[in-house]
């Protein structure tokens, strides 16, 4: 036997030895590997459901897109011309900016509100009346989006109650039958929005407030901070992360609207509040054309991504 050989018999030997229970470092990866493949095992049954459910129905949008198809005949091949038709014609490009527009409502408004509510209520002491708050300003997100659009249709027909209160108050001159006005339809609609997601962003920013440090307010209080100052320099930092899922989750309901506007509106008066959502049920099951309504759908998919990518990538990220 040679020197070398024998070096080698002496560090297997070694390695040997210093295994307590005299295994090699070969032997014992070889019997992690079937207990890290193990895992499969319990995700599988999700992931089936996820990819029939999900990611089969997102391919087949695709396909669909490049066909000119009425849902029962045979289709026929057209290419891009189903998204040329779409990016050219500027009453489905007046659409996607409707859409746009509900982010105020959807997002702006429910995150602002969200961000006072949450740091009043971060400073009322617990008890009973805290409990309410939270409970009366989660109660929209239990509610089904088609019952509220349903309640929210009655408050705003010509005798229902927003134009009753401003009688009441001596404003006749600006009721008006509010969701059947074209000036006034989408900015209506963008408020029932808000008022479902106003109880779900206050919720996630006060979780957030409640994880801040607490030393941090005292340290800010012994420099001087007043609650203003508190609120800019330590609970919105602070917040960035819930911010950002609150951002995120309502840009996506305003993109993806369908619930509320069609029960409220079904995208009239006209076409005033027409979204994406709408209009591909309306091409699809109305118009019978899947293949347009399919490359709609792929195109509002692509929106999402590119609008929310850029958030959740900023919000995200760790300060060094």
């Amino acid at each position: 036997m040679t020197w070398t050989q024998d070096a080698a018999v002496r560090s297997e030997d070694e390695r040997t030895a210093a295994s307590p229970s005299g295994q090699t470092r070969d032997d014992r990866r070889r019997k992690r590997a079937p207990r890290r493949w193990s895992h499969l095992v319990f995700v599988a049954p999700a992931m089936a459901v996820y990819g029939f459910f999900v990611i089969k129905p997102l391919f087949t949008s695709v396909q669909y897109s490049f066909y000119d198809w009425n849902g029962i005949g045979a289709s026929t091949w057209v290419g891009l011309d189903n998204y040329r038709r779409i990016l050219g014609d500027s009453s489905q490009l007046a659409i996607v900016g409707h859409a746009f527009e509900l982010i105020i409502f959807f997002t702006v408004v429910p995150v602002v509100l969200g961000l006072i509510a949450a740091a009043l209520m971060h400073g009322l002491p617990q008890g009973s009346f805290a409990t309410v708050s939270r409970t009366v300003l989660f109660i929209p997100q239990v509610i089904p989006l088609v019952a509220a659009g349903i309640v929210w249709d009655w408050v705003y027909s010509s005798d229902g109650v927003a134009n009753q209160i401003l009688s009441a108050i001596g404003l006749d001159s600006l009721t008006r039958p509010w969701l059947a006005d074209f000036s006034t339809a989408l900015p209506a609609v963008g408020l029932i929005g808000s008022w479902v997601m106003l109880g779900l962003c206050t919720l996630l920013l006060l979780t957030g407030i409640n994880k801040i440090d607490p030393t941090l307010y005292e340290a800010a209080r012994i420099d001087g901070a007043n609650r203003l100052r508190e609120f800019a320099h330590v609970t919105l930092p602070g917040l960035r992360r819930e911010i950002g899922v609150c951002v995120t989750v309502t840009m996506i309901a305003a993109l993806a609207s369908f619930d509320i506007i069609y029960i409220s509106t079904q995208g009239g008066p006209g076409r005033s509040t027409m979204v994406p959502g709408v209009e591909i049920y309306r091409l699809a099951f109305t118009q019978r054309e899947i293949g347009q309504a399919s490359a709609m759908a792929v195109l509002l998919m692509v929106l999402v991504l590119v609008t929310i990518i850029p958030i959740q990538r900023f919000t995200q990220r760790t300060d060094t």
